[in-house]
């Protein structure tokens, strides 16, 4: 198998990641999981996943589309790149075990369907916070939590964002 076709074996529909969850957990692995649009991936997308990956033995990735990212109120221009490249990008890291696109307007839907171990997502949000209609309510902690799984959050690395690097080439 080619470098290429190993990457590309990374990006699964719903079904092939469900698959391979249940292939995962009979071998007692735990899943991580955390999503987003990762559109212009930067050093602090690549510290942010890694250090989500060390929650446990596989990482998914859930990925907007370019629809749902369309849906989350940025730029008129985003996303920058398709959702085919920003999935293979993120299947080319190394500590990357699944990307799936989703393309609803979040993914309690895939997170449901794969049942990880471990949800994690940005400083930005609140792993404690219980009101769902808050800004740092994370979408399906209540129910990671409710399957025994736990919820977590990594600080954000200061000065890196697709925004910030969109500003920078517009000057």
């Amino acid at each position: 198998m080619s470098r290429f076709e190993f990457i590309s074996q990374k990006i699964l529909t719903i079904e092939q990641a469900k698959r391979r969850c249940l292939l995962w957990k009979m071998k007692n692995e735990k899943l991580v999981f955390t999503n987003g649009c990762f559109d212009i991936l930067h050093a602090g997308h690549v510290t942010y996943l890694a250090k989500a990956a060390s929650f446990g033995n596989r990482l998914i990735v859930g990925l907007n589309d370019d629809a749902s990212v369309r849906l989350q109120n940025k730029d008129i221009n985003r996303p920058v790149n398709d959702e085919e490249s920003r999935a293979l990008v993120l299947a080319a890291l190394g500590f990357v075990d699944a990307v799936v696109l989703f393309n609803d307007s979040t993914p309690l839907n895939l997170i449901e369907e794969l049942c990880p171990d471990v949800l994690v997502k940005g400083g930005d949000y609140d792993a404690t916070e219980k009101d769902t209609s808050a800004k740092r309510f994370i979408v399906g902690s209540d129910f990671v939590r409710s399957c025994g799984g736990t919820v977590e959050t990594i600080d954000l690395v200061q000065g890196f964002s697709t925004t910030n690097i969109l500003s920078k080439l517009k000057k």
